[in-house]
């Protein structure tokens, strides 16, 4: 269904009002699949999206994917990850694509982060200088004090140390309610267009959100909630592995918290047609089967889109 309907999973709510919602092209690396799906094997270029938003006259940004500056990582970033996965940035920096849509870096004034992960959390200051960082409740608790601090640390001291920050942030605040089967749900602009809901599991603070499109649609931005669609669809199992001196592991804080969220997810779809976009999913890009994510994209993703089909950079 297109609008709101009553199910045992709750509702959602009725709304003629909506955002403007387009993608935008965040880097990528190179993933290893033996972390992401039980039982699989081999490497693969794993994208990164980001998302603007518009509404009244407000710019904000959900996430912002990768750069190739490695000064925009913590220490550790650049020892544990970025020194094995090959990581590119986007072909057009953030500031261009959003030059394309009519959009200065000083006219963004939130920086809504769905975690606090390296591959879609870094300072902003000196990108987008009118901008306060948003996380969802409890990730400054979980990663304070930061690197600053600590140069083993992979949170980043530029936001999380309470003495020698950096970086304008705060964690999102409001009435929380139930949104569909999601029971912390936060109305953002007030007008029922765009909903950040709390979706426990991937780390602590995990956020997601859900946008209504002009045309009545609902799209799920479910960033790292889950990391492709075979999972989201059951298809595979999340891969547990080994990593030395910590022992088995999964990509999730908390795997059966994720697995409850991911179970939300398809409520949503199911329940109330809600489409949804994975931080890390190409899915319904390759396939180029459902018109109301095609959408998202702009004339230069539409380019773009022929480059991943074929695996290659955006």
């Amino acid at each position: 269904m297109v609008e709101g309907g009553e199910s045992q999973s709750g509702s959602l709510p009725q709304t003629d009002a909506h955002v403007n919602l387009s993608l935008l092209d965040g880097g990528s690396f190179i993933g290893d699949l033996s972390r992401v799906h039980a039982g699989a094997s081999g490497k693969y270029r794993m994208y990164n999206w980001a998302f603007h938003i518009s509404h009244q006259g407000r710019n904000l940004l959900w996430d912002l994917g990768l750069d190739e500056d490695r000064s925009n990582y913590t220490p550790w970033v650049n020892r544990y990850m970025l020194a094995e996965i090959n990581h590119v940035g986007p072909r057009r920096t953030l500031v261009q694509q959003l030059a394309e849509r009519g959009v200065g870096p000083d006219e963004i004034d939130t920086v809504l982060f769905s975690h606090a992960h390296w591959d879609h959390c870094r300072p902003i200051r000196d990108t987008f200088p009118n901008a306060t960082a948003t996380f969802g409740p409890g990730t400054g608790d979980a990663c304070q004090p930061g690197h600053l601090k600590d140069s083993n640390c992979q949170w980043d001291g530029r936001y999380f140390d309470a003495e020698n920050a950096t970086e304008s942030w705060a964690e999102l605040g409001g009435r929380w309610q139930r949104f569909g089967p999601f029971e912390k749900a936060l109305d953002y602009f007030g007008d029922g267009s765009f909903w950040i809901i709390q979706a426990p599991g991937h780390m602590p603070g995990n956020c997601l959100a859900v946008a209504r499109l002009s045309t009545g649609y609902w799209i799920c931005l479910g960033s790292d909630c889950c990391h492709s669609r075979h999972l989201l669809d059951g298809r595979s199992e999340i891969a547990e592995f080994c990593v030395p001196h910590i022992g088995k592991m999964t990509l999730h804080a908390d795997l059966a918290a994720a697995k409850n969220t991911i179970s939300k997810i398809r409520t949503l779809e199911k329940d109330f047609g809600v489409r949804t976009v994975l931080a890390h999913d190409v899915s319904w890009l390759v396939e180029g089967e459902d018109d109301v994510l095609l959408s998202l994209l702009d004339k230069h993703m539409l380019q773009a889109r022929e480059r991943v089909v074929r695996g290659e950079i955006p």
